[in-house]
């Protein structure tokens, strides 16, 4: 190979390599926990890709180059301590009073409002009035989430003293007790709701949904203090995403209310929060 070859060559490999190391180096990764919360994150085994949070990551990688966001398994309980470790950069679909008192983060608005309801089993003559009264009936919940009904008290043994519960792991499950009898009410979002119909269309017309709403989401975004993206840039790239359409496009399907506007505003809380 003559030396002017061996030139051309080299500085081709150069070339190549600083496209290699350019703005795909210069990205710096979040890690984004992923709690099981369907229909946002399901459980890894159902699939990788499957649920809303995937999604909505895809679409933050995609509207920008600075960051590349990535879900990092985590569970309820465990979400906190992973947190506080810098296991977990970002926690989404979070309100600050499901236990994060005593710890530091800052808050990024997601635009987005879901909500937990009373559901039911159809039967002659039951109607709203059934789901006023909780005392007495059989409540199927998750276990380890936070209810309004309950002043977000989680604790199980609260749960059982002061209320018939069965805690499960299984949306899918506490919506069965209720059609098949073993439960009187399920604790659920309306999106997993719209999403268990559309999965078993043969209930359709069987569940009593709640006009009452124990809890709005107003689904919030708490980031560490040493987290690579700041709420001010997060917020940024979810007001994008409000206004060329994905997170109507991610969300809206599953009955999640996009606001508009709320996904500017953020705010700092300290441990004492």
């Amino acid at each position: 190979m003559s030396r002017l070859l061996r030139r051309v060559v080299g500085r081709c490999a150069l070339f190549v390599g600083m496209l290699a190391t350019g703005p795909l180096a210069a990205q710096q990764v979040v890690h984004v926990g992923g709690a099981f919360f369907p229909p946002y994150v399901l459980k890894a085994e159902q699939s990788q890709q499957a649920g809303l949070l995937p999604q909505l990551l895809d679409a933050l990688n995609r509207v920008q180059d600075d960051f590349h966001f990535i879900v990092r398994p985590t569970s309820i309980p465990r979400r906190y301590r992973d947190f506080e470790q810098g296991r977990i950069d970002l926690s989404m679909f979070e309100n600050p009073a499901w236990g994060w008192q005593g710890i530091a983060y800052s808050v990024v608005d997601m635009g987005l409002e879901d909500a937990e309801i009373f559901v039911a089993r159809v039967e002659p003559g039951r109607g709203q009035d059934y789901f006023k009264r909780l005392r007495g009936k059989r409540l199927a919940l998750f276990n380890g989430y936070h209810y309004g009904f309950a002043d977000f008290n989680a604790d199980p043994h609260f749960l059982a003293k002061n209320f018939n519960t069965t805690l499960t792991y299984s949306h899918d499950s506490n919506l069965l007790m209720v059609l098949h009898g073993r439960a009187d009410i399920a604790l659920v979002t309306r999106s997993y709701v719209s999403d268990f119909l559309q999965r078993h269309r043969q209930y359709a017309g069987q569940l009593l949904i709640s006009q009452r709403v124990d809890q709005r989401y107003r689904h919030q975004v708490l980031l560490r203090p040493a987290a690579p993206i700041n709420a001010a840039q997060l917020g940024r790239l979810f007001e994008q995403l409000r206004h060329n359409g994905q997170l109507a496009a991610i969300f809206a399907p599953y009955r999640i209310v996009i606001r508009s506007g709320a996904a500017d505003s953020s705010v700092t809380a300290g441990a004492s929060n």
